[in-house]
């Protein structure tokens, strides 16, 4: 005897509730890995900019640390030593500038190497703030003895990066 065809029939497949359950919990998951793409595709450019954030204050604090500690002291330092610490900025061309309180000067300017060119390639929409301190009181020395130099690095979001560094005047 052959069984009843409804009677002995499994069931297979999936309800229609079955279904759209499903496609909510996928929607869901999807949704929240979009809004983590988002999120961090948003942030993408930050550490290129850090890199290029560092790399231009390397360019222009080797620059400055190059440059004489100020306008009457001779390289290499003092011989015989001279009393007083000042922050005169003598010069006004980039090209110029031959001591660290030349660099006073630069304030929210587009970056330039050493001959005053800009380096608008690498360096687009980046600023370049310096601050020149007399400072040697700061690192256990007489006040006349070192300055500060404080470099501000402005990049294209805003965002802003400090460095300092001293010269002293040895």
């Amino acid at each position: 005897m052959n069984p009843s065809p409804t009677l002995g029939r499994l069931h297979q497949g999936a309800t229609l509730i079955e279904l759209v359950i499903t496609i909510v919990i996928i929607s869901v998951a999807i949704a929240g890995v979009v809004g983590a793409f988002a999120l961090i595709s948003g942030r993408s450019a930050d550490p290129l900019n850090q890199t290029r954030a560092v790399a231009l204050a390397q360019i222009y604090m080797d620059e400055i640390l190059s440059r004489r500690y100020a306008e009457d002291i001779p390289v290499g330092g003092v011989v015989p030593r001279q009393l007083g610490c000042s922050v005169n900025t003598e010069e006004s061309n980039r090209q110029d500038y031959d001591d660290v309180d030349d660099y006073n000067a630069i304030a929210n300017v587009a970056p330039e190497n050493a001959e005053g060119t800009e380096l608008i390639a690498d360096y687009s929409n980046f600023r370049i703030t310096i601050s020149v301190a007399c400072a040697g009181d700061e690192i256990g020395l007489p006040d006349d003895d070192a300055k500060r130099i404080d470099l501000t690095v402005t990049d294209p979001s805003g965002q802003d990066y400090d460095f300092s560094v001293y010269r002293a005047n040895y």
